[in-house]
């Protein structure tokens, strides 16, 4: 389906994940690179292209066609885009821990370079909502920024946890980018402009991002995930031995719809259907991918999928439209294995249809059932009664020393429970979790404890092996439970607690719907023994069984007042937006909030980043001074070398090395002092991020956009105010 059509060595070790395919003259493409010496590669096919022979595009690359850009810092993200208006140049961006660099390649200059405490962990260069300019936008950590041609900052948001990948697509079909983030805390979410439009929670750290077509995008994370959403709605997933270190969306088979490529650490690429996940395509290369990107690289008119390796090879592919020969639909390797998985899947099938075989052959009538209880021949071959069953529920647990929700499963006959598969996301190291009970603890009944480290909805699909004692032969019985999305906390009942019992922290709203309604969520998200039936007021409290603290819901049903009391901010976030979002759909919503406790919090973060910003003026001035005394030194030392005094040569060398020791002590100083500064940022955006969750729809965005205004004017005594009330 694809052939290949050139090769180029560039004969240089690439960075995983940090190459771009930029036209930075506006018409012929060129790949960009960072090497794992820090230097940013550029190739420029141009000259290849001009010359048509066919072996010119399979040799080394030549000397004339990469040159290297020296920027002197650790590399963390590389972008290429067009920035300026009216023009269709692209800029290179460079992203750094500290700083964001913007570079005129053709004309070897500097655009705009911009300090970023936060840092640059991702880049992507585009337009977002209804910005007119397009924008450079840097995640880094928590914070996300826009910039425009002339550096100016034009776009501030925050996410949750440190930022691993960008990408900007139309998810909504409004003719307006919104920008996919991917983060370190397992989420992923999509912001409309400043706002989050969706979120969807996964097992693990996201790698990258890509949109594919329509409300598509397509996510790969640390584990070896690889799947496609369509908006929220997942339509696949698959997981590998391999990380994926890349994915790229491209028709492969002009059926106009893209495939999903994907690049793997093993060094294979492969292209699956986007709808379904089928592989349709595979390639190895020899070492691991480093990217996968598209362009009219040989300059013949059409696009080729172009994959880089780490070990600097390039290889560019077409789509195989030939008439002359058909061409095989998978190549020979894939027919290979799909060979061997259908003998596979065949050996399988065989010996499931003895096991029927056996058990038809030796499976007692009901006339020959004693007391309810099957024959010796019975164990042995595992026939059980045609009526077994397999009963599940869920209850709390919070007896034991370790709270719990257990999963219990039980039998409806004598038969016993051998091993249970439970396949979960988010709740196990891994997603799935195997209970083998011991030979002398094996009976008809298991208790499985979970313990969800996180509030979110979680599907139990739960694969249990059932048989008799004696028995070579099981059944095995599938089925599957909805653990709900609040399940960790356990009500009390009759509970009378003086105020100063309450939790402290607390968050007000109104809503204009009816209690009965409030129940019915509170129904369908908490695991109650007995569910709610209409109230004219609530006054109900929970007790989580992760820390053992309350979180009580207070109602009013005349004026609509709703107060969730809990000294989590967080818990209190992720209470609004699962009631307010996810099951009432308001379009906005306003709130007063008081959090003690995270208000004392940030007010000492904010002092402390004052001082640290305070102590890091001191040592620049500092560090500039001595660097100022270095110079000098070093030009009088070389003039008394001239001039044969040696006696103060050696004074003056003394005094160089003494110098130097001070400036690397002081650098030391800077580098330690710049981590607390970035820790402390990262805990300030988090608790702006979780204030936020306390709003839905333009008042969310309001607190966001008030909150970078104070710390874009350095008002930072303002943000408590702002969380607190939603105004400055």
């Amino acid at each position: 389906m694809l052939k290949t059509v050139f090769t180029i060595n560039l004969d240089e070790k690439i960075q995983p994940g940090q190459v771009a395919i930029g036209k930075f003259d506006g018409i012929n493409p060129c790949v960009v690179a960072v090497t794992t010496s820090d230097k940013v590669l550029l190739h420029n096919p141009l000259r290849r292209s001009q010359q048509s022979s066919e072996r010119n595009w399979n040799q080394p690359s030549a000397g004339i066609d990469v040159s290297f850009l020296n920027v002197n810092q650790t590399i963390r993200s590389i972008a290429v885009g067009c920035l300026k208006v009216n023009s269709e140049a692209d800029v290179l961006i460079l992203g750094t821990p500290t700083s964001i660099l913007t570079y005129d390649v053709i004309n070897n200059v500097d655009i705009f370079y911009r300090e970023i405490p936060d840092g640059a962990n991702a880049l992507v260069v585009g337009h977002i909502g209804s910005i007119e300019s397009p924008l450079a936008i840097a995640g880094g950590n928590c914070a996300i920024q826009g910039f425009d041609y002339e550096g100016n900052d034009c776009y501030w948001t925050v996410t949750g946890d440190n930022i691993t990948t960008l990408a900007l697509w139309d998810i909504d079909g409004d003719n307006h980018n919104e920008l996919i983030v991917g983060s370190e805390d397992y989420d992923i979410r999509i912001f409309k402009e400043e706002s989050i439009f969706l979120e969807m929670s996964e097992t693990d750290s996201v790698k990258c991002v890509c949109p594919l077509m329509g409300g598509c995008f397509a996510y790969a994370l640390v584990n070896g995930t690889v799947g496609v959403y369509s908006k929220k709605e997942r339509l696949w997933r698959i997981k590998s031995k391999n990380q994926a270190i890349c994915i790229y969306g491209f028709d492969i088979n002009n059926d106009g719809r893209p495939e999903l490529i994907t690049g793997w650490s093993s060094g294979k690429i492969d292209a699956r259907n986007m709808e379904t996940g089928e592989v349709i395509f595979k390639d190895n290369l020899s070492s691991s991918i480093a990217a996968i990107l598209s362009a009219d690289y040989n300059l013949d008119g059409l696009i080729e999928l172009i994959v880089v390796s780490i070990s600097g090879e390039i290889k560019g592919y077409q789509a195989n439209l030939g008439t002359e020969r058909p061409q095989p639909l998978l190549d020979l390797t894939y027919e290979q294995e799909t060979i061997r998985d259908l003998m596979k899947r065949k050996q399988n099938l065989l010996l499931e249809l003895r096991n029927y075989e056996s058990n038809v052959q030796f499976s007692t009538t009901a006339d020959t059932t004693i007391h309810g209880k099957a024959s010796t021949e019975d164990d042995q071959y595992g026939a059980i009664p045609a009526d077994t069953q397999l009963k599940s529920a869920l209850i709390l647990n919070i007896e034991d020393s370790k709270p719990s929700v257990d999963l219990t499963l039980q039998t409806t006959n004598e038969t016993i429970i051998r091993m249970v598969v439970i396949f979960a996301e988010g709740i196990f190291k891994g997603e799935s979790h195997v209970v083998h009970p011991l030979e002398s603890e094996v009976s008809g009944t298991l208790n499985i404890p979970l313990r969800p480290p996180k509030d979110i909805p979680i599907d139990l699909h739960i694969k249990s092996i059932v048989g008799y004692k004696g028995s070579y032969h099981f059944h095995v019985f599938e089925l599957s439970r909805h653990l709900p999305r609040f399940s960790m906390y356990a009500l009390r009942k009759n509970v009378n607690l003086p105020e100063s019992s309450k939790p402290r922290g607390w968050v007000n709203f109104t809503i204009m719907d009816k209690v009965g309604k409030i129940c019915l969520w509170l129904n369908r998200n908490f695991l109650l023994v007995e569910e709610f039936e209409y109230l004219e007021s609530l006054d109900i409290t929970f007790t989580s069984l992760r820390d053992n603290k309350l979180l009580i819901f207070e109602m009013d049903g005349k004026t609509g007042s709703f107060t969730i009391r809990t000294n989590s901010l967080e818990v209190a976030g992720e209470i609004v937006q699962s009631l307010a979002v996810d099951y009432l759909n308001l379009a906005d919503l306003k709130s007063t909030v008081d959090f003690p406790e995270d208000i004392d919090n940030l007010k000492k973060l904010i002092n402390k980043v004052e001082e640290m910003q305070s102590v890091r003026a001191s040592i620049d001035a500092d560090i500039a001074e001595n660097s100022v005394a270095v110079r000098s030194l070093v030009v009088r030392s070389e003039d008394a070398r001239l001039l044969g005094e040696w006696k103060m040569v050696k004074q003056l060398y003394m005094d160089l090395n003494v110098l130097n020791r001070e400036l690397i002590h002081e650098y030391q100083i800077r580098s330690r002092n710049h981590k607390d500064l970035v820790d402390s940022l990262k805990q300030i955006n988090i608790i702006i991020q979780k204030a936020a969750n306390l709003r839905v729809g333009p008042s969310k965005t309001k607190i966001v956009q008030l909150c970078r205004l104070a710390i874009k004017d350095n008002n930072l005594n303002s943000l408590a105010r702002i969380i607190c009330r939603g105004e400055a």
